[in-house]
């Protein structure tokens, strides 16, 4: 279903957006609490005393292995120790022992690739919540058996059922190819 909106309706909607910005720019209570009007725009895009830059527009680090090398170090700021072990860095790498190695590489990511790969044990509770909503499901399921769902009709019993059959064998229903065409009258058996 489409709607169509008339050239009257965009005019008069128009002319009201024009009404209401009239409305904001002499009314003083309006513009001061910054409500349908120029101000209000202004006020809505200024920065103020805020940072210039939206926070989720800044690079964030995070350790995925599809993306080994992330926007920003793991490690922004660094002490005097890690900055004279960065100074020591631009030297000849034969000079820099393995934990200092370890050090600079940590300063830059914060997990390695066997730490990424390594498997977790969230399969474990995925599987416990899993069985809690099945068990919860059957808890709930035995208690409508009991008190919401009426009792089985009598023409679900056993004894109703092969009453049935017999009617429905004595009536020869299906002789040719049906459910009679199974049943030998002669022995009162079912054929074989």
């Amino acid at each position: 279903m489409r709607f169509i909106i008339l050239p009257s309706t965009w005019i008069y909607l128009w002319s009201l957006v024009k009404m209401l910005s009239v409305i904001t720019q002499r009314s003083p209570l309006l513009a001061k609490i910054r409500i349908l009007g120029a101000v209000s725009v202004r006020a809505a895009h200024s920065h103020g005393d805020h940072d210039a830059v939206p926070y989720y527009t800044k690079p964030v680090y995070y350790d995925h292995r599809t993306m080994p090398l992330p926007e920003i170090p793991y490690r922004e700021t660094l002490s005097s120790q890690d900055t004279a072990l960065k100074e020591k860095e631009k030297g000849p790498w034969k000079q820099l022992s393995l934990e200092d190695k370890i050090t600079l590489y940590h300063m830059k990511f914060n997990q390695t690739y066997a730490d990424m790969n390594k498997p977790t044990k969230e399969w474990k509770t995925v599987f416990g919540a899993v069985f809690f909503f099945f068990g919860l499901t059957g808890l709930i399921v035995w208690w409508q058996k009991l008190h919401v769902f009426p009792p089985l009709p009598h023409t679900l019993q056993d004894d109703w059922k092969a009453m049935q059959v017999r009617r429905m064998l004595d009536m020869r229903v299906g002789p040719i190819e049906g459910f009679s065409s199974k049943w030998d009258y002669e022995k009162n058996d079912w054929k074989k």
